[in-house]
């Protein structure tokens, strides 16, 4: 059976909002996304390309326009709770580890809701150490036995690993999402998403 996939990095505040809405397309659909953390940077090396903010900053209105459609699809789907970071761009490698040992630790799906949050509801410094271990402690994670882990070999290779094959498969940037081998790039696919799913019968 095709999987349905979501490949995300924490500093993506387009992948935060297409979390937001993932829950409602796999109620209609009954299909459930399995997340995979990847390492966006790696990501642009790899595929020598640069993030939204860097490409389009020389360009005029092109930012501004954006956020505007950022905004729409916050109206679109009834998003409460999304702040821009101050901090952006925030360097995710210590947080994308976390998310490794948070899948070895058996803590995944609530690491993943809380680390988010952090980044995009209430937004913080989560490049800095001492604020995601105050973060992780604060949403009731074992922030030590997390923080720990994320300097295991095993850890860091899983994370190169998963971002390697991401790009392998035609990943550019993020969020990207498969259904079966079909590759879909940006929040604003998700209704294309959806079709996929039902086409094919992916569940």
């Amino acid at each position: 059976m095709a999987k349905v996939e979501f490949h995300f990095d924490f500093g993506s505040p387009n992948a935060y909002l297409a979390h937001l809405v993932i829950p409602s397309i796999e109620q209609r659909t009954g299909a459930r996304f399995e997340y995979v953390p990847v390492l966006l940077g790696g990501v642009f090396k790899l595929t020598n390309n640069r993030s939204p903010a860097e490409s389009f900053s020389g360009i005029k209105n092109r930012l501004e326009y954006e956020a505007l459609e950022r905004q729409r699809f916050v109206r679109r789907h009834g998003i409460t709770c999304f702040t821009w970071n101050p901090f952006f761009p925030v360097n995710t490698l210590l947080i994308m580890r976390g998310a490794v040992a948070a899948q070895l630790e058996g803590c995944f799906a609530r690491y993943v809701d809380e680390v988010f949050r952090h980044m995009w509801a209430e937004p913080k410094k989560m490049d800095d150490p001492e604020v995601v271990r105050a973060a992780l402690h604060a949403s009731g994670l074992d922030a030590e036995s997390l923080l720990a882990r994320t300097q295991e070999p095993q850890v860091k290779e899983r994370l190169l690993q998963s971002t390697q094959a991401s790009v392998a498969r035609g990943a550019f940037g993020g969020p990207t999402f498969f259904v079966g081998e079909e590759i879909f790039f940006g929040k604003d696919r998700l209704r294309d998403v959806e079709e996929e799913i039902r086409r094919t019968g992916t569940y």
